[in-house]
C-alpha cells in the first residue's frame, strides 16, 4: 500500500457502517483511519496513547467528563492518553483518526461495539 495514492472521499463511501474504522494508509507505526460516525459512542479511554479526530464533515462532540468539545468541518482535536471520552455524532460525520497501529476502537471498554480494523478494497 505504500505506492498506492489513496482518496478520502472514495475510501468513505467504501465504508458501510458507522463505528467501524477502515484503514486508509499506515504512516511508521501509525494508521490513518476514515470512519463513519452517528449517534452515541461509548465512553473509553486509550490508556496508551492519544486519539487525534479530524471532522470532514457534519458535526461531531467529543464528550469527556469535565466538558465537551465541538467540532465542525476541518477541525482537529487530540483527546490526550488516558482521558476518558465518548464520541457524540447529531447525524452522519465523516471523520480521519490517527493513532498508533494496533489501537481498538472501544479503547478500554470493549464490548459490542469493538470493531476489528477493516481494510479498505
Amino acid at each position: 500500500m505504500t505506492d498506492d495514492v489513496r482518496n478520502i472521499l472514495t475510501a468513505l463511501s467504501a465504508v458501510p457502517e458507522p463505528w467501524q474504522p477502515h484503514r486508509l494508509a499506515s504512516v511508521n507505526d501509525y494508521d490513518v483511519k476514515v470512519v463513519k460516525l452517528d449517534g452515541e459512542f461509548v465512553w473509553h479511554s486509550h490508556p496508551d496513547t492519544d486519539e487525534l479526530f479530524l471532522v470532514l464533515s457534519g458535526r461531531l462532540t467529543i464528550q469527556l467528563r469535565d466538558r465537551d468539545v465541538h467540532l465542525g468541518p476541518h477541525d482537529v482535536f487530540v483527546v490526550p492518553r488516558g482521558v476518558e471520552h465518548c464520541p457524540l455524532a447529531d447525524g452522519e460525520v465523516q471523520a480521519l483518526l490517527i493513532e498508533p497501529q494496533g489501537t481498538v476502537n472501544t479503547g478500554d471498554a470493549g464490548g459490542e461495539r469493538t470493531s476489528p480494523l477493516q481494510e479498505l478494497g
